[in-house]
């Protein structure tokens, strides 16, 4: 006895609908999501560091703020996201989706273990929506009395412009 038509087709769509279901979370695996503070906020400047980069949107970081006080090799200030608690505190960025083949090398020219460590943070979104679990560089490696490098601050401002942040808050980067 042969099944009716349509519960043929009907588990052939189901079958079709669970292999498509497995592809989307393995291309979502091969993936993360990377929230630039800093210049890597410049599209070009990360995909330097990270061909596979796209942008997916802008973001915020409560409870901290923008400081340049991360030491570098050059002794100059570069980005961290200082956790203050505050939640009137925020951090404007750039959400990126990133191959995970790009991973180590982002992580090498981002000085993991060498000033900053990767973390997982939670933002919000433009539209408000929260992002759990995005990948972020916070600095380990702090000097209050360090500023940033004209040049550097340049790159910060020129991604948040790229992107569209608040005026506001590209008006304040450019007094630092």
């Amino acid at each position: 006895m042969s099944l009716p038509r349509w519960r043929v087709v009907g588990s052939r769509a189901i079958g079709a609908w669970q292999k498509l279901c497995r592809l989307i979370k393995w291309r979502m695996d091969d993936r993360f999501l990377y929230f630039a503070y800093g210049s890597n906020m410049l599209t070009q400047r990360l995909r330097a560091r990270a061909p596979s980069a796209r942008t997916v949107g802008t973001a915020s970081l409560e409870g901290h703020r923008l400081t340049f006080d991360k030491v570098s090799k050059d002794q100059s200030g570069k980005c961290d996201a200082q956790a203050t608690g505050n939640p009137s505190d925020c951090v404007y960025g750039v959400l990126f989706s990133i191959d995970r083949e790009d991973e180590e090398t982002l992580d090498k020219a981002e000085g993991v273990d060498k000033g900053y460590k990767k973390d997982r943070i939670d933002v919000v979104t433009t539209d408000g929506k929260k992002r759990t679990g995005v990948v972020a560089y916070i600095a380990t490696e702090k000097d209050p009395s360090l500023r940033p490098y004209d040049w550097y601050k340049e790159l910060v401002i020129a991604g948040a412009v790229e992107h569209g942040l608040p005026q506001s808050y590209v008006k304040w980067l450019r007094t630092v």
